[in-house]
C-alpha cells in the first residue's frame, strides 16, 4: 500500500553537454539522457535539470531515498509521519504550509516503501525558483522536531490511518502483502501501525530526520521553464552550502527468502462488496523482467481495471468480467528497489463467488505459460503502456514528480531503459516470465501443502548499484518527443488567439492552436439536450445510456474500439448524463480528426447490446449497495437530500440509495435506446480544442460530423434555484467504519454576476479553501483533529442557487471536538472578521493559483469549454482577476455576513459514533 503519491524529454543531445555552460565550483556534470542532464554537488546532492520552455511554470521536486523500507523495529510509518512534520514549522519560525499558499503553489509530498518526495510548482520567474530551492534548503536540515508539534501531527495522521481503514480493498492489500513478506518492510503498510504512530518518541523521530535529510541522500529534479545557468547558481547558493554529514548511511540488507507454498489470508469487516486478492512475488524495477508483466499484466486486463468498472478486453477481463463472475477486475505490477509483486484484484456482487473467481483468476493468469499471447495481443498492450508514457512526457511537471519512482528503484535513467525493454517484448517473453513467476508455492492465497519435490521461484536480485551505473553510463534510449512554444496563458492572450464560430445546426465551436511538447492536443465535444419537463422521471435512463456510450458501437465491438484508440494514440472518454453527453480527447496532431471521428461515433452510434446494459446496472447497483456502510457517502447525500427539496422525478432531485436501486432496476434497453434517440444530437453544444492541430482541418472535420447531426427534441439549460430549507443537524451510524465524515452546508440567494460573488470567492480561499485556511489551520494544523479540512463556494450562472460548506474527516471519537471547532471558527470569522493581512496574502496566493491553472492545457479546455456554453469569453475571467485584486477587507467580511450565517448552517456526520463513545444520547 502507497500513501499518497517516467518520464521524461525530449531526445536531444545524448553524449554531449545538454546546457553548454561555466558550472559552479565544484559542481560536475554528469550524464545527460533524454533531455534531462545530471549535475553532482560537492556536498553529494544530485540535480536534475530538465528544461521546458513550452510550460509556464517550474516544478521544484526533492527525493530523498528514505522510505519505509528503511524503517526498524518500532518505526513502521515513521517516514510518513516525518513527511507531515515538514510541512509545519523551521526552527528560523517559517511556516512551511503558509509560504506554499502565499506563493500560489501547487504542491505536495508523499511517501512510500523507497522514497520520499516533496514538490512546488509555481509560475515561472527567478524569484519563484529562488524561494521554492531556499525552502527545500531550510526543510532539508532546519525544521523543529518537537513533542508538541508531533502529538498535533500524529492525530492527523492517524486520521489519515483511520480514513484507509474505511477502504476493505485497501485494508485486503495489507493483508495479502504481509502474509506474502515474511521479513522484508514491502510487507509493512507505508503509513505504519496505529500504536507506532501513537508512541514514537520525538528524539527518535529527530534522529531518523537527521540520518536521511541530507543532501547526500537527496535527488533535486527543476522542471518547466527556467534558465539552466541560472537554476545551477541558486541551488549552489541555497541547497548546495549544507554541508555534506560525516554519518555513512546504512544499507538495508534484508532479502526475502524464496515463497515455499502457497499462502491464505481472509478479512472479515462490514462492507457490502466481496473482493478477491491474489499476489505472486515479482522482480525490481531495475530487472529486465519487469517490462515484460508490465505487458503481461495489459494483456490480461485491457482497460478495464479501477472502482467504475470500465469496459476492458484483456484474458481476465473476459474470463471474469464478460463471464458476470465478477464486477471488475485490475492486474497491477508493483515495480521497486526491490523484489516486489504482481498483484490480481476482483471485485463481486453479493451472488458471485470467492471461490470461483480466485479459481479463474488464477488458471486464467496461469494458462499464459501454455496459451501464448498472439501477437496482436502484445502490441495492444505495449502501445497502451508506451503512450501513456510519451502522453505524461508532454507534461513537465508530471514527468518531475515521476522521476521520484526511478529515481528510488534505482536510477532514473531506469524510465528510458523500461521504455525500450517495453517496445522488445515478445510474446515468447509472456509465456518465460509466467511460467517463472505465476506458481502456487508463489502466490499469496493459501495453506501449507506437503509436497516431495517442491516448484519454487528464486526471484533474480536487484541489480547492484556499481554494475548498474556502468550499463547505464553510454546507454542511448528510444524515447523522443518534440518541444512546445513558450505560451503565456493569461485571459487576454487566449482570446487573441482563440478561434469562434458557430456551424450552421448551433453548434459552437472554440479553438486555440499553438504549438505543443509532443504535439499534444486535448478536445471536448459537449452536447446538451432536453430541458426540465422532457427530462423529468428520466434521471436514471440517461445515466445508464451515458454509461453505456463507450463501450462499443454499431460498427466497432469493444475491443475494435480500443485497438482503435491505440492506433490513434488517443485517450478517449465518453460520458452521459441528464441534460449532457461529452467526449474528451487527448492525443496528436495527426490523429485528432480521425479521433474526433471516433468520439463522434461513439456518442452517435453505441451498440446498446443486452450484456452490456446489464453488466453497466449491475456494476452502478453494487455501487450504491457498498454506499450503503460508508460515511463518506451517507452523510454527502442526507445533507443533499436535506437541503433539496425538488420533488421524485424532478432531473435534480436528490434520491435514497433504495430510490436510486428501484430507478435504476425500472430501466430496461429499450428505454436507453429511446432515450439516446430521443435526445442526442449536436444542435447545443460545443466543440474546444487545445494544442497543436491544424484549424481548418478541424473546422472542416466538425462541420462533416456534428454540423448535420440535430435533434428536434426541446432544449433549455437547468437553472439552480434558491430554496429555502430549515437547517438540520444529522448523525448517521455506521458500525466497524474507523473514519468519520462531516459535512455541513447552507444555501443562499447568488449568481456568478453577483457583486458579492468575487467576495465570497476570496472569503471561501481564506475560510478553508487551501490547507492554511482558517478551518483546516485550526482543525488539522493545530488541533490535530482531521487529516482532510476544507470549505467550498459555488454559485449559479443560471438561477441564483448558492451554497456554502464545508467537510472534514476524523475519528469517530473526534467528531464532536470537530463539529464544535468548525462552528466556533467559522462563529469568530463572522463576528471578527479576515484581517488586511490575510486578504493580501489570499489574494496573491489565488491569483497564482488561477493562472498557474491556465498554464495546463487540460483545465484551460476545461475553463474555455464553461465560458462558452454561458457565452462568455475569458475576459470575465479577467475581470474576475481584477474583482479579486480591488476587493477590502471591509467588503469581504461585509458580503460573508450577508449571506453565510451560523444559524442557517445543516450538518451531517457519519460514523461508527456508538464504539466511540462519541454524540452520548
Amino acid at each position: 500500500m502507497r500513501v499518497n503519491l517516467c518520464l521524461l524529454a525530449a531526445l536531444l543531445a545524448l553524449s554531449t553537454p545538454a546546457f553548454p555552460q561555466t558550472l559552479p565550483a565544484g559542481v560536475v556534470q554528469k550524464s545527460s539522457l533524454g533531455g534531462i542532464t545530471e549535475y553532482t554537488y560537492p556536498n553529494g546532492l544530485r540535480v536534475l535539470l530538465f528544461p521546458d520552455p513550452s510550460n509556464p511554470k517550474v516544478t521544484v521536486n526533492m527525493t530523498y531515498l528514505v522510505g519505509s523500507r528503511f524503517e526498524g523495529y518500532g518505526e513502521t510509518g515513521m517516514a510518513h509521519l516525518l513527511e507531515h512534520l515538514n510541512y509545519i514549522r523551521s526552527t528560523h519560525d517559517r511556516d512551511i504550509k503558509k509560504e506554499l499558499t502565499d506563493h500560489g503553489a501547487q504542491w505536495n509530498g508523499s511517501t512510500d516503501y523507497d522514497r520520499t518526495n516533496y514538490f512546488e510548482t509555481v509560475t515561472a520567474t527567478d524569484e519563484n525558483l529562488r524561494w521554492a530551492l531556499d525552502l527545500e534548503a531550510e526543510r532539508m536540515v532546519n525544521m523543529r522536531m518537537e513533542k508538541a508539534l508531533l502529538d498535533t501531527e500524529m492525530t492527523v495522521v492517524r486520521n489519515e490511518f483511520e480514513r484507509g481503514e474505511n477502504n476493505v480493498q485497501r485494508v485486503l492489500e495489507e493483508r495479502v502483502l504481509a502474509a506474502a513478506f515474511l521479513w522484508h518492510n514491502y510487507g509493512k503498510a507505508v503509513i505504519g501501525s496505529r500504536v507506532d504512530l501513537e508512541r514514537v518518541p520525538i528524539d527518535r523521530l529527530a534522529a531518523f530526520y537527521r540520518k536521511y535529510y541530507q543532501p547526500d541522500n537527496a535527488v533535486l529534479v527543476v522542471a518547466g521553464r527556467f534558465d539552466a545557468a541560472k537554476a545551477l547558481a541558486m541551488v549552489a547558493g541555497t541547497i548546495g552550502t549544507i554541508p555534506r554529514p560525516a554519518r555513512t548511511l546504512d544499507v538495508p540488507y534484508t532479502v526475502e527468502p524464496v515463497q515455499d507454498g502457497e499462502r491464505f489470508v481472509e478479512l472479515r469487516r462490514v462492507g457490502a462488496t466481496p473482493v478477491v486478492m491474489a499476489a505472486w512475488h515479482g522482480p525490481a524495477f531495475a530487472h529486465a523482467d519487469a517490462a515484460a508483466l508490465e505487458v503481461l499484466a495489459g494483456v490480461m486486463v485491457s482497460g478495464g481495471g479501477g472502482r467504475g468498472g470500465g469496459a476492458g478486453t484483456g484474458r481476465l477481463y473476459k474470463a471474469l468480467v464478460d463471464s458476470r463472475k465478477a464486477l471488475t477486475v485490475r492486474m497491477s505490477v508493483e515495480e521497486m528497489h526491490d523484489p516486489g509483486v504482481v498483484t490480481a484484484t476482483a471485485t463481486l456482487g453479493g451472488d458471485q463467488s470467492l471461490d470461483e473467481v480466485r479459481r479463474t483468476m488464477v488458471e486464467t493468469i496461469a494458462a499464459v505459460a501454455s496459451d501464448a499471447p498472439t501477437a496482436d495481443e502484445v502490441v495492444r498492450a505495449k502501445t497502451r503502456i508506451l503512450q501513456g508514457m510519451e502522453t505524461r512526457m508532454a507534461n513537465s511537471q508530471q514527468a518531475a514528480l515521476g522521476l521520484s519512482e526511478t529515481i528510488a528503484a534505482g536510477d532514473w535513467r531506469l524510465y528510458f531503459v523500461n521504455y525500450d525493454q517495453i517496445k522488445a517484448v515478445t510474446p515468447a517473453d509472456l509465456v518465460r516470465v509466467a511460467r517463472l513467476y505465476f506458481k502456487a508455492s508463489n502466490r499469496t492465497v493459501g495453506y501449507f501443502i506437503p509436497t516431495a519435490d517442491p516448484d519454487r521461484t528464486d526471484v533474480p536480485a536487484a541489480p547492484q548499484p556499481d554494475a548498474l551505473d556502468t550499463f547505464l553510463r553510454n546507454y542511448r534510449t528510444a524515447l523522443s518527443v518534440s518541444a512546445g512554444e513558450a505560451f503565456d496563458a493569461t485571459p487576454a492572450n487566449v482570446e487573441k488567439r482563440l478561434l469562434r464560430s458557430t456551424l450552421r445546426n448551433g453548434m459552437m465551436l472554440a479553438l486555440l492552436p499553438k504549438t505543443s511538447r509532443g504535439e499534444t492536443v486535448t478536445a471536448t465535444i459537449q452536447l446538451r439536450f432536453g430541458d426540465e419537463t422532457s427530462l423529468a422521471g428520466l434521471r436514471p435512463t440517461a445515466e445508464l445510456a451515458g454509461a453505456l456510450l463507450g463501450r462499443a458501437t454499431r460498427n466497432k465491438n469493444r475491443q475494435q474500439l480500443q485497438d482503435e484508440m491505440l492506433k490513434l494514440n488517443a485517450r478517449i472518454n465518453v460520458t452521459g448524463a441528464a441534460g449532457r453527453a461529452a467526449a474528451t480527447i487527448a492525443t496528436t496532431e495527426s490523429n485528432l480528426v480521425p479521433a474526433l471521428r471516433l468520439a463522434v461515433e461513439m456518442l452517435r452510434e453505441p451498440a446498446f447490446t443486452e450484456a452490456d446494459f446489464d453488466q453497466a446496472r449491475k456494476q452502478r447497483v453494487a455501487t450504491l449497495e457498498g454506499n450503503r456502510t460508508e460515511p463518506s457517502a451517507l452523510a454527502p447525500l442526507a445533507l443533499s437530500r436535506a437541503m433539496n427539496k425538488f420533488p421524485r422525478g424532478d432531473v435534480r432531485y436528490v434520491g435514497t440509495i433504495d430510490e436510486q436501486i428501484e430507478d435504476l432496476n425500472a430501466v430496461s434497453l429499450d428505454d436507453v435506446r429511446r432515450f439516446h434517440e430521443r435526445f442526442y444530437g449536436a444542435s447545443h453544444g460545443e466543440l474546444v480544442a487545445v494544442g497543436q492541430f491544424k484549424e481548418a482541418d478541424v473546422r472542416a472535420s466538425a462541420a462533416e460530423l456534428l454540423g448535420t447531426w440535430s435533434t428536434t427534441a426541446p432544449y433549455a439549460p437547468l437553472t439552480t434555484t434558491y430554496q429555502r430549507s430549515a437547517p438540520v443537524n444529522l448523525k448517521i451510524e455506521t458500525p466497524d467504519k474507523q473514519n468519520a465524515t462531516f459535512d455541513a452546508a447552507l444555501a443562499f440567494a447568488m449568481s456568478d454576476a453577483d457583486p458579492d460573488y468575487p467576495a465570497m470567492v476570496l472569503a471561501n480561499y481564506m475560510f478553508g479553501g487551501s490547507i492554511t485556511g482558517r478551518a483546516p489551520n485550526r482543525i488539522r494544523n493545530r488541533e490535530g483533529l482531521s487529516y482532510g479540512v476544507n470549505s467550498r463556494f459555488s454559485a449559479a450562472t443560471l438561477g441564483n442557487g448558492a451554497s456554502f460548506g464545508g467537510t472534514a474527516i476524523s475519528n469517530p471519537a473526534n467528531a464532536p471536538k470537530v463539529e464544535a471547532s468548525f462552528r466556533d471558527e467559522l462563529a469568530n470569522t463572522l463576528s471578527g472578521g479576515f484581517s488586511a493581512d490575510e486578504v493580501a496574502a489570499a489574494k496573491n496566493a489565488l491569483r497564482d493559483q488561477r493562472a498557474v491553472a491556465r498554464s495546463q492545457d487540460a483545465q484551460l479546455l476545461n475553463l474555455i469549454a464553461a465560458r462558452q456554453e454561458f457565452g462568455r469569453t475569458l475576459a470575465w475571467d479577467e475581470q474576475l482577476d481584477a474583482k479579486l485584486e480591488a476587493l477590502t477587507p471591509d467588503q469581504v467580511n461585509a458580503a460573508f455576513r450577508r449571506h453565510v450565517s451560523l444559524d442557517q448552517l445543516s450538518i451531517v456526520k457519519a460514523g461508527d459514533f456508538k464504539a466511540a463513545g462519541a454524540y452520548a444520547p
